[in-house]
């Protein structure tokens, strides 16, 4: 979509993808990715870690499902996707909360420190198969582990 923030970012996975289905069926996997800067140190003339940087992620369908066969907490990864807002208000204290995270599009093992071997998947359907209607702002918490009888 015009106007949507696409970014790159290079990280690990912190833990193993959670992977749900909607009751539509449509598959749904979140995983957090840290991303740590090197800073050179000019005092010290080394290099050291900076702030860490550690981003929720989501992705749907097919995507979802690749992550969640293919991907494992520490695996270096290299993704695009679309930075969003999530706002809300706390129930317990009614304070504003807003969290950044991002929607993936595209996401693979990073080649710098490990090798892959790439398996091509088969279509089921054209396109990436996305129903912008199946996928509601908060599908997680109506989404279940298994997935749901044909």
């Amino acid at each position: 979509m015009a106007g949507e923030t696409t970014i790159t970012l290079v990280g690990n996975l912190t833990d193993d993808p959670d992977m749900r289905f909607l009751p539509s069926g449509a598959a749904m996997c979140k995983f957090t990715v840290a991303s740590t800067p090197r800073v050179f140190d000019r005092d010290k003339g080394e290099y050291r870690d900076g702030d860490p940087l550690f981003l929720n992620c989501t992705a749907w369908r097919d995507l979802a499902e690749h992550i969640a066969e293919s991907l494992k907490r520490g695996t270096r990864v290299v993704m695009t996707g679309r930075l969003k807002l999530s706002r809300w208000e706390d129930k317990e204290t009614g304070e504003k909360r807003s969290m950044m995270q991002l929607d993936v599009d595209e996401i693979g093992p990073s080649l710098r420190f490990a090798t892959a071997k790439v398996q091509k998947m088969s279509r089921t359907r054209g396109g990436d198969g996305f129903v912008p209607a199946d996928a509601p702002d908060d599908g997680w918490s109506s989404a279940s582990s298994e997935r749901p009888a044909a």
